[in-house]
């Protein structure tokens, strides 16, 4: 029999919020759980905002305690959950609470890159496609059954942010395209495959931006794209801090931003962020600076 399509929805940072303007459109959402802003941000974050602009009641639970309390007290009647971008360890009690369960969209092809940051370590790591991997959540890491995976190629130009919004238009499209089936039968979860030789992203910190000239090119040109955005790809210039967003690979160095790996090639720096804040050709920088060799 064919359940109801009421929701309750599980998100906190934007990649959530888009997910979840979607999502309202062809699933009733019955309440929305996410995170707290913490006590200094001025303004309420995007999944917050947007479930306050389309009317729906609002939880807020930015623990496994605090979502088992929410959970617990509430008399949610939906026999599903939807989990994108939450960043919240989901115990076995809140997952029995839907007939169900919690289907998370995992941006990655299971179990290829489990864990916090899976787009980003699929462009550092150069493979050439990724996907989504809508999966029934567990306790444990990303180790869920699979109610479907889809492929899609990744750009040799792709950054985080650009492959990130391919990524939840992928999801979107199969969140309503599989969760019917999931809830009516048609489509069975299945186990995971090749799970022992899973890979792991993690969250980053400031520190891994700084570009090690000892890796190769190809390593570093990875790094530029995977980490635009957060945490960014630093070096100096002379002695000048930069930010770099766009470089290429050549086998010569024919200007002060063309910088020589550990394997001979070099990486020719087009854009970078000056001190300043100001975006720049890597020409201008030259000029504005008066830079006269690399590094």
């Amino acid at each position: 029999m064919t359940k109801s399509k009421t929701v309750i929805f599980f998100g906190s940072g934007p990649v959530a919020a888009k997910s979840l303007d979607f999502i309202s459109s062809h699933f009733e959402i019955e309440a929305v759980i996410t995170k707290p802003v913490p006590a200094h941000h001025k303004t309420a974050a995007p999944v917050e905002t947007l479930a306050r602009k389309l009317n729906l009641p609002i939880f807020f639970a930015s623990s496994k305690v605090e979502l088992d309390d929410v959970v617990e007290r509430n008399s949610f009647t939906s026999d599903l959950g939807i989990l994108i971008d939450y960043g919240v360890i989901v115990s076995q009690t809140v997952i029995d609470a839907f007939e169900f369960g919690i289907v998370n969209s995992h941006f990655s092809l299971l179990p290829q890159w489990r864990g916090a940051d899976p787009i980003t370590f699929s462009i550092l790591s150069g493979q050439n496609e990724t996907g989504v991997s809508l999966m029934l959540i567990e306790p444990t890491l990303d180790t869920g059954k699979l109610i479907a995976v889809e492929k899609i190629a990744i750009d040799p130009q792709d950054t985080t942010p650009t492959l990130t919004e391919k990524l939840i238009d992928l999801s979107n499209k199969m969140l309503v395209r599989y969760v019917p089936g999931h809830l009516d039968g048609t489509i069975m979860p299945i186990e995971q495959t090749n799970a022992d030789q899973a890979t792991y992203s993690r969250k980053l910190s400031k520190s891994d931006g700084l570009i090690d000239w000892d890796k190769t090119a190809q390593q570093i040109e990875c790094q530029i794209r995977a980490y635009q955005g957060w945490p960014n790809s630093r070096t100096q210039i002379n002695g000048v801090d930069i930010i770099v967003t766009k470089a290429h690979i050549s086998t010569t160095g024919q200007s002060p931003m063309d910088i020589r790996c550990h394997d001979g090639l070099y990486i020719c720096i087009d854009q970078l962020i000056a001190p300043s804040g100001k975006t720049m050709d890597a020409k201008s920088f030259i000029n504005g600076y008066r830079i006269t060799s690399s590094k």
